[in-house]
């Protein structure tokens, strides 16, 4: 950055607020350079004259241009965005996309965000993931989180180096994140169940499809939402079964088909499904193939297969969680807090809204307010 457009960027900053650094000076009776070495954080103070200065910038209400400021000086910043590994049409895609337009957008301050991929169900994954993004020294972290146990030895060593961290998906009260982005998963699996029961409540089954490995769901949110579902059934229909019905992770179209095949033979009472996860085009697109016409899941995240389904028919609702947003939104807390010095808020819960077939095409999946 050129002395010439530090000095007007700062003149900028200054004018911003119609105060001037003399202004500030004389007000202190101290030097114009010991102001603007008060200003910029910069050694060489005596504690008499920093007192002074920050007096008269208090009786001056003076407020800094944060944004001009980050701005001229030019630095650059990493971020790293810790997430699981995944297919295509996934919610993580999303997640993907929204923080990398963030990034874009506050490019000229040399923002970059890299993305590093842990194996879902895999301790020894996440922590050479991690290892190696410590290593990186990073200046803020989006995390995806896993077993609480992992998160704490982890965000131990972020909070020991100074690194702000972002979490995404699942909150955790008992880390000191910066923020969180994500639905209340309790909140909107109960609420799932109150919008299936609006059509199904004459049914005596319905089934929860899963998709699990070694008997374990892909996410705490997942397990939430399901506990949040059952919770509304148990206080509104306890006389309605629920059944379970397996998909296993990463296998093949036709392991899934016989699996389902088998499942709606043995089970005739079920025609209404609901999953907890991005993957209830699995069943829809079966329900298409096999024109059963009289059955229908719900589940979650308008990814593409998902839209078609709905539109098609065989999804009955999706509930939209804000991915795209999730992930703009969390490198954005990472750049106010630490380019700009603001206050982020802490808690920060997506809404939960609900799509039909009427209003999905509607739907705005980058709007971020």
């Amino acid at each position: 950055m050129c002395v010439s457009l530090l000095i007007c960027t700062f003149a900028i900053i200054m004018a911003s607020n119609n105060i001037r650094i003399k202004d500030i000076a004389e007000r202190a009776g101290v030097s114009v350079g010991t102001v603007d070495r008060v200003l910029h954080n910069r050694p060489n103070v005596s504690k008499k004259a920093l007192e002074k200065v920050n007096k008269a910038l208090e009786e001056m209400d003076y407020q800094p241009n944060m944004y001009a400021s980050a701005l001229a000086y030019n630095k650059s910043y990493k971020f790293f965005c810790i997430i699981p590994k995944h297919d295509n049409e996934a919610y993580w895609d999303e997640i993907e996309e929204g923080a990398k337009a963030a990034c874009e957008r506050r490019r000229d301050f040399g923002i970059t965000v890299k993305f590093i991929y842990y194996e879902r169900f895999s301790q020894a994954s996440f922590q050479k993931v991690s290892k190696e993004v410590l290593e990186e020294k990073p200046n803020g972290i989006v995390i995806v989180p896993v077993a609480l146990d992992l998160m704490i030895k982890f965000t131990d060593k972020l909070n020991e180096e100074n690194i702000p961290y972002v979490l995404l998906d699942s909150y955790m009260p008992d880390l000191q994140p910066l923020a969180f982005f994500g639905q209340d998963s309790f909140a909107s699996g109960y609420f799932a169940a109150k919008m299936l029961m609006l059509i199904a409540k004459q049914e005596k089954e319905i089934a929860i499809v899963k998709q699990t490995s070694n008997g374990l769901v892909g996410s705490k949110q997942q397990a939430n939402r399901e506990t949040g579902f059952r919770h509304y059934m148990s206080d509104h229909f306890p006389e309605i079964k629920i059944t379970e019905v397996d998909l296993p992770m990463n296998e093949k179209r036709e392991k899934y088909d016989d699996i389902l095949g088998k499942f709606f033979k043995e089970h005739t009472l079920v025609h209404h499904c609901i999953t907890f996860n991005s993957k209830a085009h699995i069943v829809g697109e079966y329900l298409l193939r096999t024109n059963l016409r009289n059955h229908w899941i719900m589940g979650y995240d308008m990814v593409p297969k998902n839209h078609e389904c709905i539109r098609q028919g065989s999804i009955s609702f999706l509930i939209a969680q804000h991915a795209y947003m999730q992930g703009y939104a969390s490198v954005e807390a990472l750049f106010n807090a630490i380019v700009l010095k603001r206050e982020v808020t802490a808690v920060n819960y997506m809404p939960i809204e609900i799509l039909t077939k009427e209003n999905a095409e509607f739907y705005r999946r980058t709007n971020i307010g």
